[in-house]
């Protein structure tokens, strides 16, 4: 009864606000934010807890955020992700403002199309579908095995298997292709995503892609990745976007990867803090550092395996450590996925495994083809829900931009 009646206010309140999607401005802080709109800092920041402090410099630029107004015009609610599992939550009650960070409400749907080459990979996808995150995945995913320059011919078939996750109606985060063919002097050339997260060709080798050095040599890993868990004792939702390394004051921390560093400096959740942006549209993040290396600014490049910085113990962290994240397309994602020091060839039953997915994927490739599948259209309205305690939806106007 009392879960009823909650769930009935919270319906009431919502259908009488203005929601508002916006995107979020690149370069924005958290706290500016918080400034920005008039929302009390140190309920919302400086009352929390370390975790959650930090958490809120995790908040991607450009994501879409989602802003209701209560009929005084006043902000009601905010729902901000910080990755496609997680989301920060800003509410008012007895009007009081609130923080929680909650599950995002989403469904994943397994999407296809297929097209005739006319220019180039990236330019019909983009033409077919209206996005560039599908050109990106698509044409990356070949990279390192095939020339588009020179093998490619006008009429081509080419083919997309993915999935895609929606949040409110709205195509949400990046895709995950699962199988892609592209025909290429009438030989059709296939990449798979396996039961591991990674990716192989017909003959079962792994496509080589970005390769990292791991940034602390020996260290010890004291907490691992997770988008989202639960604490039993907080009642809380968590979420880890990294690795830890555990390691001695002063230790020397590696760049993972070759690249151009985008920020180095003093944050207050991360403390001494360095971005390397890598190619394929790959960022790594070096957290808690003691200090960092010689002459090293922004604009900086960098070679895999050169000394950045040392750990150390800055900004909101209870011991040395190096905080090492990645981010691929401005995703957080497991490093431990992604540190390697080879590709992977498949053997034994691993092999025969991939071999009946390689056929199941194989004949949905050539049904898409036969069929001429074209790309998914988002209706123009459709449901939206706001709420993850007792979901209260209502109908808005949205567009197929992914």
């Amino acid at each position: 009864m009392i879960r009823f009646f909650i769930f009935f206010l919270l319906t009431t309140s919502l259908f009488s606000s203005q929601v508002e999607t916006s995107r979020w401005i690149d370069g924005e802080t958290y706290l500016s934010f918080l400034e920005r709109n008039n929302l009390p800092l140190k309920t919302l920041y400086y009352n929390l807890d370390e975790d959650e402090q930090q958490l809120t410099e995790e908040i991607i630029s450009n994501v879409h955020f989602h802003m209701s107004r209560d009929a005084n015009n006043e902000i009601a609610q905010v729902f901000i992700p910080l990755n496609d599992e997680l989301q920060i939550h800003i509410y008012k009650n007895n009007g009081e403002y609130l923080f929680e960070t909650i599950p995002i409400i989403s469904e994943t749907r397994t999407e296809a199309f297929t097209l005739k080459i006319d220019h180039s990979p990236y330019l019909d996808i983009i033409r077919e579908t209206g996005s560039k995150k599908l050109a990106t995945l698509f044409v990356s995913s070949f990279k390192h095995s095939l020339n588009f320059k020179s093998d490619l011919r006008k009429g081509d078939t080419l083919v997309m298997i993915y999935e895609q996750k929606y949040r409110l109606g709205r195509p949400f985060s990046m895709p995950t292709l699962k199988v892609a063919m592209i025909e290429m002097k009438n030989k059709k050339h296939y990449i798979y995503l396996n039961s591991d997260d990674r990716f192989y060709n017909e003959d079962g080798n792994e496509v080589e892609g970005f390769l990292l050095a791991t940034p602390v040599k020996g260290a010890r890993i004291s907490s691992q990745f997770t988008k989202r868990r639960f604490h039993p004792i907080l009642k809380k939702y968590r979420a880890h976007l990294g690795i830890d390394y555990a390691a001695g004051r002063g230790t020397p921390i590696a760049a993972a990867g070759s690249g151009r560093i985008t920020f180095i400096g003093t944050t207050r959740g991360y403390g001494n803090l360095t971005k390397i942006q890598h190619s394929d549209g790959y960022l790594t993040l070096y957290a808690h550092q003691k200090s960092f290396k010689g002459s090293l600014k922004n604009g900086s490049v960098v070679k895999k395996g050169q000394i950045i910085g040392y750990v150390g113990n800055t900004g909101l962290s209870t011991g040395p450590h190096l905080h090492f994240g990645l981010y691929k397309d401005g995703q957080a994602i497991d490093p431990q996925r992604v540190v390697q020091v080879a590709t992977k060839k498949l053997k034994g039953n691993e092999r025969v495994a991939f071999l009946k997915l390689k056929s199941n994927y194989e004949q949905s490739i050539n049904l898409h083809v036969n069929n001429e599948t074209k790309f998914p259209r988002v209706s123009i309205y459709e449901t939206e829900c706001y709420f993850y305690d007792g979901e209260v939806c209502v109908q808005d106007k949205i567009d197929s931009d992914t």
